[in-house]
C-alpha cells in the first residue's frame, strides 16, 4: 500500500539521513493521564500490542516482531520463520494462542496476513489477495478485519481465520482503514475519509448501519475499543495533513470517546503518527493503554 509502505518508508529514511529516531514504547494511565516509558531506544520500532496476561508487549522493528516483558530492560525477537517484512499491522488473538502478522514478500511486495503460534512458528497465508493489513480480530477468535485494495479502492474485509473467501464491508469513495472489533462482538469501528477529513465511524459486523462517530477538524485514525467496552481511543493529527495519509513524525493527540456518545477526550499530545497506535493496544483491565513516541535528535 503506498501510504503505508511507501511513505512511510520515505519519511523514515529522509529523517534517518538527517536525525537520528529515539522511540519510546510508553504506557498511559486513562485516569491519571500520567505516562511511563517503559522501555527507548534508538531503533526505529513501532505499534504496541498487550498480552492478555498484561504481562509483556509485542512490537515490530525492521520487520520483525519482537517481546518485551514490562519488567524487563530488553526485547526478545519473536520466530516469525521466513516472514521478515512484518509492518505495523500486527496483534493477539483474543483467546491469547496467536499471532497475526502482515508481511510483505520480497517477490509481490505486496502485504498479506498470516497466522502463527503465539512464541513463534511459521506463519500460514490467511489472504490470498493483496495489499491486505491486518487491523482487528473477532472476540470469539473466528474473524479478522481488515483494510484491503481491491481495484484500486481500500476497503474494510473481514475472513475467516481458515482463509477462503473474504467479504467486504465498505463501499464508498476513499479510504476505509483501521477497524477494530468492538467487545461485544457488535460493531466494527474503522476510520474513513469519505466525508472530506478521516473520522472514525462504526458499523454492524456485517458493514450495515455505518455511522459517523467523530464530527471535527482533525484527522481521525485507528480507533481500538476498549476491553471492558466504555471507550474507543483514537489518534488525532494536530499538525496538518493529507487525510488519506497518516505520516510519521507529526504532532498528534491520543483520544478517546465514550461507547454511549459525547465529546472526544484528549489523553495526552505527543510526537509521533505512524507507530503510535496502528493496533489495539489496550491493557487487559482497560486501564492503559500503550503506545510509541518519537523524538529526532540531531
Amino acid at each position: 500500500m503506498i501510504r503505508k509502505i511507501l511513505l512511510v518508508l520515505f519519511f523514515v529514511i529522509m529523517n534517518a539521513q538527517e536525525n537520528r529516531v529515539v522511540s519510546r514504547l510508553e504506557t498511559i494511565d486513562i485516569k491519571s493521564r500520567f505516562r511511563t516509558i517503559v522501555y527507548q531506544g534508538t531503533e526505529h520500532f513501532e505499534a504496541p500490542n498487550w498480552s492478555l496476561d498484561g504481562k509483556y508487549l509485542i512490537f515490530n522493528q525492521n520487520g520483525r516482531l519482537y517481546k518485551l516483558l514490562l519488567n524487563a530492560s530488553s526485547p526478545q525477537l519473536i520466530d516469525t520463520d521466513f516472514a521478515d517484512r512484518c509492518n505495523n499491522d500486527h496483534g493477539i488473538s483474543p483467546q491469547g494462542d496467536k499471532l497475526v502478522i502482515s508481511h510483505s514478500s520480497k517477490m509481490s511486495g505486496k502485504s498479506l496476513i498470516y497466522l502463527l503460534p503465539i512464541n513463534g512458528g511459521t506463519p500460514k497465508l490467511i489472504t490470498e489477495k493483496g495489499p491486505s493489513y491486518w487491523h482487528g480480530w473477532s472476540p470469539n477468535g473466528e474473524t479478522l478485519a481488515y483494510c484491503a485494495a481491491r481495484n484500486n479502492n481500500y476497503d474494510v474485509y473481514t475472513i475467516s481465520i481458515k482463509g477462503g473467501k473474504e467479504k467486504r464491508l465498505t463501499n464508498t469513495p476513499g479510504l476505509d482503514d483501521g477497524p477494530d472489533y468492538s467487545p461485544d462482538g457488535k460493531y466494527i469501528y474503522f476510520n474513513s475519509v469519505r466525508t472530506g477529513t478521516m473520522q472514525i465511524w462504526r458499523m454492524a459486523t456485517n458493514g450495515s448501519n455505518q455511522e459517523q462517530i467523530t464530527f471535527d477538524k482533525y484527522n481521525d485514525w485507528f480507533p481500538h475499543p476498549s476491553p471492558n467496552g466504555k471507550w474507543v481511543v483514537f489518534l488525532s493529527y494536530i499538525d496538518k495533513v493529507d487525510p488519506g495519509s497518516h505520516p510519521p513524525f507529526k504532532q498528534v493527540m491520543l483520544r478517546m470517546i465514550n461507547t454511549d456518545g459525547g465529546e472526544p477526550i484528549v489523553l495526552t499530545k505527543l510526537f509521533g503518527g505512524q507507530g503510535t497506535i496502528n493496533v489495539p493496544s489496550w491493557s487487559p483491565g482497560s486501564e492503559r493503554i500503550a503506545f510509541v513516541s518519537y523524538e529526532l535528535v540531531e
